[in-house]
């Protein structure tokens, strides 16, 4: 399936689980082409030539949006639909899909963006040594358009080569949990990507539920602070080395970016 063919027939599917589901409810065309995008672009082809759909998806609204789409009937239409196009387009599903929600309060009302991720072993690369890099100037490529997703309703856009984590208030991240320490971690941009680091934190830093002292990261990782979850995210990352590219096509026409994301940790789905 192209693009257009997937946005239609998720459309149809979406159309016809709301009527017997939820009637009187309408999905907003935006949302359906932002899901339509995240699938086919997202859509990574393996060396054997297999294609593996995106597992899981963040639907990142306004803060004004986040109750009605809280709706865990609604929720479970999304992913029936997104798992029923997906296989009918031929793409390999390796487990099921899963949704959860966030908030950016800059998104205008009725707007959205889609956030999907591979959580699968897809490479060996990110347990790398971040600090065997090559000349000194290539250290301090600044990462473009990415950002974290805080407990799945913040975004925190990631603007400094250097982000500390912490519980202090002088942090450039503030956490206020007791499980996390007062400075738990820090993020550094290394040669275009941002690499995490622990700084011997009480609870540990973990990715992927693997727990790290210093780890790159790869959009859709997921980054534990002794529980407290972060998504590490991306629009328009730069090309893995580990992975095959998707064949490039045109994006839907809306100008808003859908990163790609990818890693193997399931996300469970959220009912805030």
């Amino acid at each position: 399936m192209n693009l257009q063919e997937i946005e239609t027939r998720l459309q149809s599917l979406i159309e016809v689980d709301l009527l017997n589901l939820l009637p009187g409810r309408k999905m907003e065309d935006v949302v359906v082409q932002q899901l339509a995008a995240a699938i086919r672009l997202n859509t990574t082809t393996l060396e054997d030539g297999s294609a593996i759909a995106p597992n899981a998806y963040t639907l990142v609204v306004h803060p004004v949006e986040l109750s009605k789409w809280q709706d865990q009937k609604l929720l479970t239409i999304l992913l029936h639909s997104i798992a029923t196009v997906a296989q009918e387009a031929g793409f390999r599903v390796t487990m099921s899909p899963t949704i959860q929600i966030a908030t950016d309060e800059k998104l205008p009302l009725n707007d959205a963006r889609v956030v999907a991720s591979h959580r699968i072993e897809l490479m060996a690369e990110t347990s790398a040594n971040p600090l065997d890099t090559g000349q000194p100037e290539e250290q301090n490529i600044m990462p473009e358009n990415a950002f974290l997703i805080v407990e799945g309703v913040k975004v925190f856009p990631l603007k400094q080569p250097v982000v500390n984590i912490g519980r202090r208030l002088d942090n450039q991240l503030v956490i206020d949990d007791p499980r996390v320490s007062r400075n738990h971690a820090q993020l550094r941009a290394i040669k275009g990507r941002f690499v995490v680091f622990d700084l011997n934190s009480t609870g540990g830093t973990f990715v992927n539920g693997q727990r790290a002292s210093q780890t790159v990261l790869y959009p859709g990782d997921v980054i534990s602070l002794a529980g407290v979850a972060l998504i590490f995210g991306q629009d328009n990352p730069p090309p893995r080395p580990d992975v095959k590219e998707s064949s490039i096509i045109s994006r839907p026409t809306t100008d808003r970016p859908t990163a790609v994301l990818s890693d193997h940790s399931t996300a469970r789905l959220k009912k805030k």
